[in-house]
């Protein structure tokens, strides 16, 4: 009970500046709809460090994630009552975040699950999520403002190069820190996740890649771990 009711108290210290400042920064500097957008993702992603390294136990972890939902949905729920509040956080469509908030932290869950609770590996963690999470974010930005060269639907070649090579740094960073295997391994995991999720992100219908991409990406590093014997 000290271990989940401390690990939610980091958590709580966590979100409570982040979303302070980011809501102010949007008031004071009338920052756009994308950017603020994805600055809620990025706070949506760091949250993961403390919900893996606030804890030591993996299902306390899982289970702080599943809390979250729990409490903050209904919050955000009654937040909608209010005119202002789609136009604060940028929702395209009514719910988007409350569900968006659903669907990362049941990912989050569900990856901790594997990672943390099947292999005890912590680092995994971060590296099946961020693969999608700073790459998707980073594609958005750059295919929106860059992206002339249309791809497939809606996307550019400009942002799916972005998500690529931003997924393979986050991975192969990750895996040097790891250390388990030597780094020329690392470079052909980190490589083949950077395909293989940027693959399932560009064929992913909006919405969904919350779901596919983490598991794609979760899955084709414990592969090619498991082919180099880069498992703990």
């Amino acid at each position: 009970m000290k271990e989940f009711l401390f690990g939610f108290l980091m958590i709580i210290v966590y979100f409570a500046p982040c979303a302070l400042i980011a809501l102010l920064s949007r008031k004071l500097f009338k920052i756009p709809d994308e950017i603020f957008r994805k600055i809620l993702h990025f706070i949506l992603l760091g949250s993961l460090f403390v919900f893996v390294f606030a804890y030591k136990t993996w299902w306390i972890s899982a289970l702080s994630c599943l809390v979250f939902i729990i409490i903050v949905y209904p919050i955000l729920k009654l937040c909608e009552r209010f005119k202002q509040y789609s136009y604060i956080v940028t929702e395209r469509k009514k719910g988007e975040l409350k569900n968006s908030l659903i669907y990362v932290f049941l990912m989050f869950s569900v990856v901790i699950f594997v990672c943390w609770g099947l292999l005890n590996d912590k680092l995994l963690v971060l590296v099946s999520i961020y693969a999608w999470g700073f790459g998707d974010a980073l594609a958005a930005l750059i295919g929106t403002k860059f992206g002339k060269h249309k791809l497939y639907k809606k996307k550019s070649y400009e942002g799916t190069i972005a998500m690529f090579i931003t997924s393979f740094i986050s991975v192969f960073i990750i895996l040097l820190f790891r250390g388990v295997i030597p780094w020329y391994l690392n470079l052909i995991v980190a490589i083949t996740t950077g395909i293989v999720t940027t693959t399932v992100e560009l064929f992913t219908p909006n919405g969904l890649d919350t779901a596919t991409c983490p598991i794609a990406s979760m899955c084709s590093t414990i592969l090619m771990l498991l082919l180099f014997g880069g498992l703990l």
